[in-house]
């Protein structure tokens, strides 16, 4: 099952959602019940009624199969329709070794209270109802199972369409400051320019094209940095492209938060201005921002 397929959502799925259901089948009441929070793997703990432990495996099988991250809380219960307390319906080899056990542990206790039967007939380890079809049981169980599922993953795009906004927005705030850089680069270059000029007029040097290429030429290698805005660029591409895939991209956007940082971190030590050095704070501000929701992120 492919759910988010079905859900008709392109987007981020948070790592966070809930979904709850009562189904009333043939044979009893079914209740499922999912809880997933943030994680940096897939940790998966499923809690099922005695009678539903043959189908663990499948159980496991359908949720890795539909969720790739995050701690997933999995509790589902079967309450027969039959009469669970017809004394027929006891296991006596399970009966029996549950008396040799409470007989053994008499031994080390001087008072021990005698168990009442009720509660015997309402442990589920004790009953044994033959009157559940297994096979229906089992397709019943898949059906909703599935139809949970859907339902968390339709919470969790609910909670990832919010991300995704946010994550959207702080990326136009990038592109802005990207902008302002590849503005601000033309002036500091006439800006060092005429410094130059001045001080070889101050010490009255005459002014030689060859120095001043010189002088250009080092000034313009120590803050080159298109090479670097380029790249934040592209990266802002490619994030924008991976919040519109389906499946889990949480670890590939946390990825290009790091190679974002890199890039911010190299612009910082290219500047020689108090502006592009505030450029490159205002970014890895932003950038940090956006890799706290990407850990929201399935």
């Amino acid at each position: 099952m492919a759910s988010k397929h079905r859900i008709g959502y392109l987007m981020a799925l948070s790592m966070t959602g809930f979904s709850f259901k009562e189904a009333d089948t043939q044979q009893g009441i079914l209740l499922l019940e999912f809880r997933s929070l943030n994680n940096r793997y897939l940790e998966l703990q499923v809690k099922l009624d005695e009678s539903l432990r043959s189908f663990e495996p499948m159980i496991r099988d359908l949720i890795s199969a539909e969720i790739k991250r995050g701690k997933v809380d999995c509790r589902i219960y079967f309450k027969s329709k039959t009469h669970a307390l017809d004394v027929k319906n006891v296991d006596p080899v399970k009966l029996k070794q549950l008396a040799n056990s409470v007989d053994e542990i008499a031994k080390h206790f001087s008072h021990v209270q005698p168990i009442n039967p009720l509660d015997i007939l309402k442990t589920n380890e004790i009953m044994h109802d033959q009157s559940v079809d297994m096979n229906v049981l089992e397709q019943d169980l898949k059906k909703n199972l599935k139809e949970s599922l859907l339902e968390i993953q339709l919470s969790k795009a609910r909670e990832g369409e919010k991300l995704q906004k946010i994550l959207l927005d702080k990326l136009k705030d990038i592109e802005v400051l990207v902008g302002e850089a590849k503005k601000i680069l033309p002036v500091l270059i006439k800006d060092y320019q005429t410094k130059i000029e001045n001080k070889f007029k101050e010490a009255l040097i005459a002014i030689d094209d060859d120095r001043l290429k010189q002088e250009f030429l080092i000034f313009i290698q120590k803050m080159d940095i298109d090479e670097e805005l380029n790249r934040i660029t592209s990266h802002i591409d490619e994030v924008r492209r991976l919040l519109k895939t389906d499946g889990a991209i949480g670890k590939k956007l946390d990825f290009m938060m790091q190679e974002l940082n890199r890039e911010a971190n190299t612009l910082g030590s290219k500047s020689i201005s108090p502006k592009t050095s505030q450029i490159s704070i205002d970014l890895k501000v932003l950038i940090e921002q956006m890799r706290e929701q990407i850990q929201n992120i399935e």
